[in-house]
């Protein structure tokens, strides 16, 4: 019996040294919120025990990237005439500690960010524009060495009276930006070139889209040939084929499942073996919706559940595929949902974090 009780000692130790911790960068916005900056959250898969750490104090550092190396974070803060970028770097204690902040102009209100090896691009959303901002070699971040403005406007009655600028994503090579906008209903290409040190960005191609259903945010299939795009205003997912980089529609089916509902979807990701893609839809539904990816490009429906929390601005899938963290602004916290990776479904695991209006999430 002893031996039996110390086989299952050792078993027990075996499996939770074993369990994974998954660790995040949570970004927040802190007016008129609990939230204080930057945090760090973990959680065990075990039992899925969490550790929230305020890694910085900052103002609005709302949507975040991070380094290749995992050294440093940049993040926009959107103040409108006080919007600013700012750069980071993980101390000893691993810490955020502040490298210097750029001021972002007047009634910008960056509201997305990316970067390379060489440089920081924003999404600029009441300015309508792109900011790109050349990266130092101690990290810090430049003046602006470029701005790209927007033109134009769409039917939308009160969102869509000028351009607002909403994502900024570089291609797979790193060699185009593509951004979204929802003002205008477009989304445009532009070539890049990492060595030009005035004028990185040249525009390249532009997608016009359903007028009036407001591009929010897009992401790449694995091998780079398809792009899916989450439409905010009324909810339509589009699948566009990026071919010699240009951008061709190739079908449209939505997130909207329901009638009479408030439209504000937010975020979209795929699953990392490119099976399911999964978007949020805030609005009066606050919900996440599952569809299966084909070649064709054709996504079907699998499954639609809410996101236990209002706001779903952003949401993460870990690398591994196991599980879904949904950012819920409005009701301040986070839900954690495992996912089956067969069937593309999630289950509610009945764990919700507190924090302070979550709108960005990245796993590190």
């Amino acid at each position: 019996m002893r031996h039996i009780t110390v086989l299952l000692l050792v078993l027990s130790i075996s499996f939770q040294l074993s369990a994974k911790n998954y660790q995040f960068l949570i970004g927040t916005f802190t007016t008129n919120t609990p939230a204080k900056g930057i945090f760090s959250l973990t959680f065990n898969e075990n039992d899925l025990s969490t550790n929230v750490q305020l890694l910085t104090e900052a103002i609005d550092p709302s949507f975040l990237c991070i380094s290749k190396n995992k050294k440093l974070v940049y993040a926009v803060s959107e103040r409108g005439a006080k919007s600013s970028v700012a750069a980071y770097k993980f101390n000893k204690k691993n810490k955020l500690q502040l490298i210097n902040k750029v001021d972002a102009g007047s009634v910008t209100d960056p509201c997305h960010i990316a970067m390379t090896d060489y440089h920081v691009v924003t999404a600029n959303y009441s300015g309508g524009s792109i900011f790109v901002y050349k990266r130092n070699a101690d990290g810090s971040l430049s003046d602006v060495v470029q701005k790209i403005q927007h033109e134009g406007k769409s039917i939308h009655p009160t969102r869509q009276t000028k351009p607002h600028t909403h994502q900024v994503v570089f291609s797979p090579d790193s060699k185009f930006l593509l951004t979204n906008d929802l003002g205008i209903d477009n989304v445009l290409v532009y070539k890049y070139d990492k060595m030009n040190s005035e004028n990185p960005f040249s525009a390249y191609d532009t997608l016009e889209v359903k007028p009036g259903s407001g591009p929010r945010h897009l992401t790449f299939d694995k091998s780079g040939t398809i792009v899916y795009l989450l439409q905010e205003l009324d909810g339509t997912v589009s699948t566009i084929q990026y071919e010699n980089c240009k951008l061709t529609l190739m079908d449209t089916t939505t997130v909207v499942r329901k009638n009479n509902i408030q439209t504000g979807a937010a975020d979209i990701h795929l699953s990392p073996d490119g099976k399911f893609l999964y978007a949020t839809n805030r609005g009066s539904v606050n919900d996440i919706t599952c569809f299966a990816t084909s070649p064709a490009g054709k996504l079907t429906f699998v499954q639609q559940v809410s996101t236990e929390g209002e706001g779903p601005r952003n949401f993460a899938i870990t690398n591994d595929g196991n599980y879904i963290l949904v950012g819920n602004q409005r009701t301040n916290n986070i839900s954690i949902f495992s996912r089956n990776k067969k069937t593309g479904e999630l289950t509610f695991t009945g764990k919700k974090i507190q924090v302070g209006a979550p709108v960005c999430i990245l796993e590190y």
